[in-house]
């Protein structure tokens, strides 16, 4: 970001620096790359169930930090309300799947 002013002082301009599509294309190729993991995982079919379903929510924990921070743009500057409303919203839903299964084996 470069900050600009003129003579006076008062006029600030504010310009982003662009980051051209070699990030993009990184970020397409790694969720490319994570999904294939995940299909061959279930494909393969002789993969202990437990350790599948396990790598499967690795994966998509994975896909989705890749998602957030490249395609949404939360990586960069200025994003922290964003990010602290979708923490919240995450630790409100774990609390009620928590919850949901205590009430279910209890």
């Amino acid at each position: 970001m470069v900050n600009q002013h003129n003579n006076e002082g008062s006029m600030v301009k504010h310009r982003h620096r662009h980051e051209g599509p070699q990030k993009h294309v990184v970020a397409f190729i790694f969720s490319i790359v994570l999904t294939a993991i995940a299909f061959a995982t279930v494909a393969a079919g002789g993969v202990n169930t437990a350790f599948t379903v396990i790598l499967l929510i690795a994966m998509a924990i994975l896909q989705v930090l890749v998602q957030l921070g490249y395609w949404m743009h939360l990586k960069d500057k200025g994003h922290m309300i964003p990010i602290i409303f979708m923490a919240g919203g995450f630790f409100v839903a774990g609390l009620c799947i928590i919850a949901a299964l205590y009430w279910m084996w209890w």
